[in-house]
């Protein structure tokens, strides 16, 4: 290989930022890598993704206990990825929320995704030593849910698939802000590897009609104001099509994977080279999109072997 194997070499520790994106509502980043957010009710707090470790975990919890000293009552996991759902026991909440189609992807999928997570970026896994196991949820919906935190609202959404097919989203009527998990993202990559392009832009249309006056969104920075929440849907939208339309003309023509890859390189790097985890995301991008172009509308498990032999073929 190359270059090293997905962020196995990115070592820096990122700066925290803690963004109030409307009352009582906060967005916890770190330059690109995942987010978390945080939800104050009158009488209990709502924690939106966990981290990877309770390691990390804690680090949020700090940030929220600098504003609040109300308990958390309610964690939200938008989707099943490793990186978001593992270090949800640091916050003792008495409810965990998935969608359905997230806990089932957890019990088809989520030992294999934990074990190929930890290989591509070992830095998101300090503390690993304490995850107790997979994360389960005590609460399921299907389409929407409501939960009262005192007075405040939060509704519960599945408004179709994207970066997973059981991605939820937050929203908080009450100052129109909305928490996208990895819908969205703010100049960092999104990653493809679990999710359908085709449906991704719908998705995001659903989130438009909201009209929200911010979003918490998956990586990157807080996207305060309508400006920077229609920028940010735009550029999450440009980045889905400009890397699923050049595998989708290689495959129909009957290339190549690896044509597939060169073809979305020069779409995709002029535009996104820069953003964060680019890189990484690539060739798992490139990898479900060739599948998806092929007729495969469920993603393939990754485990841990087959990120390093897809990585090693895209590479070369």
């Amino acid at each position: 290989m190359n270059k090293a194997f997905a962020s196995a070499g990115d070592l820096e520790e990122k700066v925290v930022s803690f963004t109030e994106v409307g009352e009582g509502l906060y967005a916890f980043t770190a330059q690109g890598d995942p987010n978390t957010g945080v939800i104050i009710g009158d009488e209990s707090v709502m924690i939106v993704e966990a981290q990877a470790t309770p390691r990390l975990a804690r680090k949020v919890m700090d940030c929220v206990r600098s504003v609040t000293d109300k308990p958390i009552s309610h964690l939200v996991l938008t989707h099943y990825h490793a990186v978001r759902v593992l270090g949800a026991s640091a916050y003792g909440a008495r409810e965990v929320i998935m969608s359905d189609t997230a806990r089932a992807q957890v019990a088809e999928r989520g030992q294999e995704d934990w074990d190929s997570e930890f290989g591509r970026f070992p830095r998101l896994f300090q503390g690993h030593e304490e995850i107790p196991g997979l994360t389960w949820p005590t609460t399921t919906f299907s389409d929407r849910m409501t939960v009262y935190l005192g007075r405040r609202r939060v509704d519960i959404l599945h408004l179709g698939r994207a970066h997973t097919a059981g991605d939820a989203v937050i929203w908080v009527p009450d100052q129109e802000v909305m928490f996208t998990g990895d819908i969205v993202e703010y100049h960092s990559a999104c990653y493809c590897g679990d999710g359908h392009f085709g449906d991704w832009p719908e998705t995001l249309k659903a989130i438009a009609e909201f009209a929200p006056k911010s979003i918490a969104p998956g990586r990157g920075d807080a996207l305060v104001g309508e400006a920077m929440v229609a920028e940010a849907l735009a550029n999450t939208a440009d980045f889905v099509a400009s890397t699923y339309r050049p595998v989708a003309k290689v495959a129909a023509r009957g290339g190549t994977l690896k044509e597939a890859w060169d073809a979305v390189r020069a779409e995709c790097d002029p535009k996104f080279g820069d953003y964060a985890i680019y890189e990484h995301c690539l060739p798992f991008n490139v990898a479900r999109a060739w599948d998806e172009a092929r007729g495969i509308d469920t993603p393939r498990v990754w485990t841990a072997g087959r990120d390093r032999e897809m990585w090693a073929a895209l590479q070369g």
